[in-house]
C-alpha cells in the first residue's frame, strides 16, 4: 500500500507540473483573460457576466458569490474503495489533520453540466477558492469550443470585502480553512483578520468554533451511549430468553 501511495503521489506531481505549463501558456496566449477579484465584481455588476463558482461543496456552503452559478470541478469523494481509503489515509496523514482538506475527485459531469446551462459563446468568469482549480476548469471549456473564458486571479480568497457580493455563513477568505488550524485559529487568513479587527475577533472566532465543535463532540458522544445502551440492552434481553427457554 505504501508503494502505491508513492507512485500515485509522485504521478500527481508530474501531472500538476505538466498542467501548470499548460495553464500559463493558456494565461499567456490570452486564451483565456486575467480578472482581479474587484475586475469580476464589476464585470458581474455592469456587463452581467456570469460567475461560474467551480468549488467543492465544502467550500460553496460556507459562502458564495451572490448570483453565482455552482457547478464544481472536484467534488469530495465519499466511496470506500480501497484505493480512495488508502488516498484519505495518506492525505490526513500528509497534514490534512490540520488543514481540513478534504479528499477530492473529479466530476466526469462537469463539462455536460456547463455545457446544458451555457451556450459556448456566454462570457463566463470561472473562479474557485484559490485559482487553480479555476484555471483547470476553464483549460476544459476551452478546449470544449468555450471563447469567452474570464480567470479569477487568486480565487475568491483574494476577494476584499467591497470587491464581491458575498452570501453565507463566513467570510469567503475563510471558506477554504479547516482542521485543526481552524479550530485552533492559526491560519494565515484568520491571522490577517485579526490584525485588521484586534484579537478579539480572533478569540470570539475559536470561541464560537469550540462551541461548535463541542456541540457536535456531545451529539456523537450522546449517540455512542444511545448505540451502548440498545447493545446492552439486546445482549439482556437475548439473556432473559435464553433462560426462559432453559427453563
Amino acid at each position: 500500500m505504501q508503494a502505491d501511495n508513492e507512485d500515485y503521489e509522485l504521478k500527481q506531481a508530474k501531472d500538476m507540473a505538466a498542467a501548470r505549463k499548460r495553464w500559463e501558456a493558456l494565461v499567456r496566449d490570452e486564451k483565456v483573460k486575467v480578472l482581479t477579484p474587484s475586475q469580476a465584481g464589476y464585470a458581474i455588476q455592469l456587463s452581467n457576466k456570469t460567475l461560474l463558482d467551480v468549488r467543492p461543496s465544502t467550500e460553496r456552503k460556507k459562502a458564495w458569490v451572490k448570483g453565482s452559478t455552482w457547478i464544481p470541478i472536484f467534488e469530495v469523494d465519499n466511496r470506500l474503495d480501497s484505493g480512495t481509503v488508502s488516498r484519505k489515509v495518506t492525505s490526513f496523514v500528509m497534514g490534512g489533520w490540520w488543514s481540513g482538506t478534504p479528499t477530492l475527485s473529479y466530476d466526469s459531469q462537469f463539462l455536460s453540466k456547463v455545457e446544458e446551462k451555457f451556450p459556448k459563446d456566454t462570457d463566463l468568469i470561472v473562479a474557485c477558492q484559490k485559482g487553480l482549480r479555476s484555471l483547470a476548469a476553464c483549460e476544459l471549456l476551452y478546449n470544449a469550443g468555450y471563447r469567452n473564458l474570464f480567470w479569477v486571479q487568486g480565487g475568491l480568497e483574494a476577494a476584499e470585502e467591497e470587491d464581491l457580493v458575498i452570501e453565507g455563513p463566513q467570510p469567503i477568505k475563510f471558506a477554504g480553512i479547516g482542521g485543526v488550524s481552524e479550530f485552533l485559529g492559526w491560519t494565515d487568513q484568520q491571522r490577517v483578520q485579526a490584525a485588521k479587527e484586534g484579537w478579539g475577533y480572533r478569540l470570539l472566532y475559536s470561541a464560537r468554533l469550540r462551541l461548535k465543535s463541542g456541540l457536535i463532540l456531545f451529539a456523537k458522544v450522546g449517540l455512542f451511549l444511545v448505540a451502548d445502551a440498545l447493545f446492552l440492552g439486546a445482549q439482556r434481553v437475548g439473556s432473559y430468553i435464553q433462560e426462559l427457554r432453559s427453563h
